[in-house]
């Protein structure tokens, strides 16, 4: 028998990128017929563009690093007024102790990790929070005209250009010690598939917290001034930094289902601590998912609504 390999051409044009290519191995038998084996698969421009992306994740990193510790004073100025208010947040553990309080089947213990979590992904969010605050700068003064002709994604440059490392630092250093203190103290298990469900729901709430909060900033493509917008999206995030159950039944909902905030920092410590049904992991799992399909389908609908200032 005879064989020919066929496969796709070996270029392709940019808007062709994403879709699939097959390799196949067609035969041609001695009764005179064909038949074709599939000899491998792939995905054109997927690999390559996460790869550009991660690489400029970490150019993005590296040049922040480098502009904050360029003015070194102003680096260490900045963790030391981060670690001050590391300390008032820390009075919330220091009451719940000193008063005893339990939440339900929740102890002081319990509440430390629920703080530790709040904690954690403050020092997350923090990371980007000043791209989200900035766009409105940007809009008013034209600047975003620049990043429009850049050979990647406005959405990713806009929100992700600038990290802030004093503010992450702080809060996940804190964090991760409330939250492993607290684990231990609790006398909670400690399993393979307990370690990875919390790290994968940690993954789950960062972006279900870019996604939600990116979305109220939106509105400065639509308004002159948003400076309103800080203090709004600042209140809801403190919104969460207790377990949700000190809530009433409709205040819990809402904060699930609607603007989900507690999916953020109570579903991962409901998951160490056993309370977290199948369904509401289901849940932790979709709304990001549901979130940031949202969040691109409005960017994109602002972008399009954005008139150069310069124009």
């Amino acid at each position: 028998p005879s064989a020919a390999d066929i496969t796709s051409p070996p270029g392709l044009l940019p808007e062709h990128q994403g879709f699939f290519w097959v390799q196949s191995s067609v035969v041609l038998d001695a009764s005179g017929n064909y038949s074709a084996r599939v000899l491998s698969t792939n995905i054109f421009g997927m690999e390559e563009k996460m790869r550009k992306y991660l690489r400029l994740t970490a150019v993005f990193m590296k040049l922040s690093i480098m502009s904050q510790l360029e003015y070194r004073v102003n680096f260490i100025s900045g963790v030391a007024v981060e670690t001050g208010w590391m300390l008032v947040k820390l009075l919330y553990v220091a009451v719940v102790y000193r008063v005893g309080v339990s939440i339900g089947t929740f102890t002081p213990d319990h509440i430390m990790i629920f703080i530790g979590i709040y904690v954690l992904m403050t020092g997350f969010y923090m990371l980007y929070y000043h791209n989200f605050t900035g766009m409105g700068k940007m809009v008013q003064s034209g600047e975003l005209d620049m990043y429009l002709v850049k050979p990647v994604s406005l959405q990713f440059i806009v929100t992700l250009r600038q990290w802030s490392f004093p503010m992450f630092l702080t809060n996940m250093t804190a964090g991760t010690i409330l939250i492993i203190t607290g684990w231990h103290r609790a006398g909670l298990p400690v399993s393979f598939l307990r370690v990875a469900g919390f790290l994968f729901l940690l993954v789950c709430s960062n972006l279900l917290t870019y996604s939600l909060f990116l979305i109220p900033n939106l509105l400065a493509f639509r308004t002159v001034s948003a400076a309103g917008l800080d203090s709004a999206t600042a209140a809801l995030w403190d919104f969460n930094n207790m377990p949700c159950m000190i809530y009433g039944k409709w205040m819990q909902r809402i904060g699930t289902y609607i603007l989900p905030v507690f999916v953020i920092t109570n579903f991962p410590g409901l998951f160490l601590m056993g309370e977290l049904s199948p369904v509401m992991f289901l849940w932790a799992v979709v709304s990001p998912v549901l979130a940031f399909i949202l969040a691109r389908v409005l960017w994109k609908k602002a972008v399009r609504s954005y008139s150069s200032a310069s124009s």
